[in-house]
């Protein structure tokens, strides 16, 4: 592969076309102009899904298709569409495989409407020992694991549930660079909160009227995820309102809610939102977990809100508003990319503030 000179850092939309030329990327059918994104690529479901009796990790000594042999209850066809049952865990082999040199590594997360719909998806692989973690020189198929969380969902093959980012030596900002970078850029409004990455806190004191977020409805219908602008929101959540600052967050309830902050991601940089200290709550904070170059950048006031899925574990859960509970990797790209996250790719979600995914309407 004739990509031996790459700079440190998140490879741009140019840079993955390299690697396709180059077979680092293979897949069963073409890759779509589509899939490709400034900093990721867009990955696609094939035409068979194993319903599994739990979730599962390869392992070293294993491959997926070994530990499919032992756990598939069942096998389905995705060709013309099918239900994924809430509660249920399903496996689904991905048109694309990957055969990557020994200094490229990958790492993926669900595509934000995925995340919003509470759909948890993670990519395995074969001989893996952590979920969305491709290591480096990697050679062979991918998988995702779904498992609907909160709605059955309708899934036919082609369609992208998932992101991949690809990486080369240290990505991550230090602390110190991140507040030059503040510096240079306005990354966050207001005062940054700068300690392994940047922290941000939930807005539940919204400028007009009192809205704060959604909670999904246990009892709904499916949702197909070919239907965009389709469902009625009242369908399928709940509104949260609040004029007090707080929400007490329910066990097993899934959420959506905003960030405080308006966040900027320079289009030298990618970001990735990771988890906040267990300690500060009994709540998950995310589900899609990547920003691409460019998000809330050139927008009319000071870049765009991180919206949050955010699901409560055992306990009931005061949450006030402007506490801190994510933070945001900000990563340096190895090169600007060639089309930047915005209008000119129909970016869903540039300018945001609280939002649902894009299959409902008004969304």
């Amino acid at each position: 592969m004739q990509m031996k000179n790459l700079s440190e850092g998140v490879l741009s939309d140019r840079q993955i076309r390299q690697m396709l030329d180059a077979g680092s990327i293979l897949s069963e059918k073409p890759i779509e102009n589509g899939q490709i994104q400034p900093a990721s690529l867009d990955l696609r479901l094939g035409a068979k899904a194993f319903r599994v009796r739990a979730s599962f990790l390869s392992g070293k000594s294993a491959k997926v298709s070994e530990r499919l042999a032992a756990f598939t209850m069942h096998e389905m066809d995705l060709t013309a569409g099918a239900v994924l049952e809430k509660g249920c865990v399903y496996v689904v082999p991905l048109l694309e495989a990957l055969f990557l040199p020994d200094f490229i590594y990958g790492a993926a997360s669900a595509k934000s409407s995925i995340g919003r719909l509470d759909l948890l998806t993670r990519i395995i692989t074969d001989h893996g020992e952590e979920f969305d973690r491709i290591p480096a020189g990697y050679t062979g198929q991918l998988y995702v694991e779904i498992c609907p969380r909160s709605f059955s969902v309708v899934v036919g093959i082609g369609q992208m549930l998932n992101q991949i980012i690809f990486r080369v030596g240290k990505t991550v900002y230090t602390d110190a660079e991140l507040k030059k970078l503040h510096e240079e850029n306005q990354i966050v409004s207001g005062k940054p909160i700068i300690s392994d990455g940047l922290g941000f806190s939930v807005d539940l004191k919204p400028i007009k009227g009192d809205l704060v977020g959604y909670r999904a409805k246990p009892h709904t219908g499916v949702i197909d995820l070919k239907k965009l602008n389709f469902y009625e929101p009242s369908d399928y959540w709940e509104e949260i309102r609040t004029t007090k600052s707080q929400i007490v967050l329910d066990p097993g309830a899934f959420y959506i809610l905003v960030s405080r902050e308006s966040i900027v991601i320079p289009p030298n940089c990618a970001a990735e939102m990771v988890p906040y200290l267990a300690m500060v709550g009994e709540f998950r904070v995310h589900y899609a977990g990547f920003f691409d170059p460019g998000f809330g950048h050139s927008v009319a006031g000071l870049g765009s809100r991180g919206v949050l899925e955010v699901r409560c574990h055992e306990a009931p859960f005061i949450l006030e508003h402007g506490q801190v509970v994510g933070k945001l990797l900000y990563e340096r790209m190895s090169e600007v990319p060639k089309q930047l996250y915005g209008k000119e790719i129909a970016s869903n979600y540039q300018g945001q503030r609280l939002k649902l995914s894009k299959h409902f309407k008004n969304s």
